[in-house]
């Protein structure tokens, strides 16, 4: 299912037409959507919000975080240099990986932190004055 038909729903809604595109384009995300390295997300004030991954093994050098065209992207790579020991059991994943969240138009990226094997991405929606709602002022043009 990769087209949705909202036309009953935005009926009364003006200059939405990209909404269909960016559904469709979330449905095609989500086809292959990987499970490692965990993650949760959560709302940690009105307008805040916080991404943390379990990257055990991971280093600062390992992990590469952007952004690009509304979607956040975390990678993570261990170098393939590094001496590895011999493990009679290897219970802690560090293979390669990459994730991608999708963020609103004016969510931004404050920060990003990494202690006791998570990695804590920051992100605010700063929302610019001119796209608040505004109160529009109504004038007696009569007598």
């Amino acid at each position: 299912m990769n087209a949705f038909d909202l036309a009953p729903l935005l009926r009364t809604g003006i200059g939405f037409e990209r909404i269909n595109r960016v559904l469709g384009s979330m449905a095609e995300d989500m086809r292959d959507v990987p499970t490692y390295p965990p993650y949760n997300i959560e709302k940690t004030a009105r307008d805040q919000y916080r991404v943390t991954m379990a990257v055990a093994g991971f280093g600062e050098q390992d992990l590469e975080i952007g952004v690009k065209e509304h979607t956040l992207t975390v990678r993570g790579k261990k170098d393939p240099e590094t001496a590895q020991p011999e493990y009679l059991y290897r219970g802690i994943a560090t293979r390669e990986f990459e994730r991608r969240f999708r963020l609103d138009e004016y969510v931004r990226v404050t920060g990003a932190d990494l202690k006791d094997g998570l990695l804590h991405v920051n992100l605010v929606r700063e929302i610019p004055e001119e796209k608040k709602p505004q109160r529009i002022a109504i004038t007696n043009s009569g007598s």
